[in-house]
């Protein structure tokens, strides 16, 4: 805390000036939190908050173009390779050594938007995401004024060492400014976006995602202190997803019996398994639509979804690898029966 702050304070408080005590207030209790004594800045904030503990709010802080977002407990798997990498980013926040700036790229449904939410709660951070819609202004040079407003409403947040701002699909602002299909105007706000980057506050955790990684624009790839692909799964990693996910919702179904095994068999019959997004809720539908009077027809109804077909041909079924119980689960129709069909087959 320096001199100037608490003259700033007392000359504020003498001119019957709310907006400027309680904009040094504010620095005062940021300089109290660097020096490492959170407990004072929380206090600090506490008093100059309607509440009776220090809880920010968007409100508070005057955000217009940023919102809170808030944090579950939920979790996501992910593969070894990209959870290292989180692992990385967290213990790098954890480090505060002004490696700040990450972008998480790949195809939609592989989990960046989810994993943010989870360093925000592994790193016991605010997050906070950038409504682009407010951004955008068909008027000429609005948007790359406004792209300037965010980064100075993002440096002035309360408590810039507690907080995560999310650019969700950034791509949406800065696209490759040398491609002859971008608009001149998008080629503004992308050196806007530029230039806020670089008039960064060092103590905020930015993370962006784009869905368009090849068009971004390079330079401010550069601006970005390390790059995460999510598009690194296997089969065998979205089978594993697949299973969790499932052990994560059937616990809410009295009427179901789990059947991993089973359910890991018709994933498999997938040419391509979904990424994690649609996975989950393919998942969820199956089980949400299933009936109440049949345990296994969840198992039925993502079959339908895997393949396309009813699971009723038992020839199919075995063609496709099942057993006769798992073809008595599938098409309804008794072990025995389907044992002598196939048998009549074979003869």
């Amino acid at each position: 805390m320096k001199k100037k702050n608490i003259i700033n304070l007392i000359r504020c408080y003498s001119e019957k000036n709310d907006a400027g005590f309680r904009s040094e207030a504010y620095e005062i209790a940021r300089d109290f939190d660097r020096d490492g004594d959170s407990d004072l800045a929380e206090y600090i904030m506490s008093l100059l908050s309607s509440a009776n503990s220090f809880v920010p709010q968007e409100n508070m802080e005057h955000l217009f173009f940023c919102q809170r977002v808030p944090i579950n407990n939920s979790t996501l798997p992910l593969p070894d390779a990209i959870k290292n990498d989180v692992v990385g980013i967290v213990n790098a926040v954890g480090h505060n050594v002004v490696v700040n700036k990450f972008l998480f790229h790949g195809a939609p449904g592989t989990g960046k938007t989810e994993t943010v939410k989870q360093i925000a709660r592994l790193t016991n951070r605010n997050l906070y995401i950038v409504n682009f819609d407010l951004l955008i202004d068909s008027k000429l040079g609005q948007t790359s004024k406004n792209i300037a407003a965010l980064f100075e409403e993002i440096n002035r947040l309360l408590m810039p060492d507690r907080s995560i701002v999310l650019f969700d699909e950034i791509d949406a602002i800065a696209l490759d400014r040398t491609s002859n299909n971008d608009l001149r105007e998008m080629g503004r706000a992308t050196s806007s976006v530029l230039k806020g980057f670089d008039a960064l506050r060092n103590d905020i955790v930015i993370i962006a995602t784009t869905n368009l990684f090849a068009s971004f624009d390079k330079a401010l790839i550069r601006r970005f202190d390390a790059t995460v692909d999510f598009n690194r799964y296997t089969q065998e990693d979205l089978i594993e997803i697949g299973e969790f996910l499932l052990k994560e919702y059937i616990v809410q179904y009295k009427d179901v019996t789990q059947d991993v095994r089973l359910f890991k068999k018709i994933l498999s019959l997938f040419r391509a398994i979904p990424y994690p997004g649609d996975l989950r809720n393919l998942i969820k539908t199956s089980l949400a639509f299933s009936s109440q009077t049949d345990k296994y027809d969840y198992l039925k109804r993502l079959y339908h979804s895997v393949t396309g077909q009813p699971s009723k041909d038992i020839f199919l079924l075995n063609k496709q690898g099942f057993t006769v119980r798992d073809i008595e689960i599938l098409s309804g129709i008794s072990k025995s029966q389907v044992a002598r069909e196939l048998k009549k087959k074979d003869e």
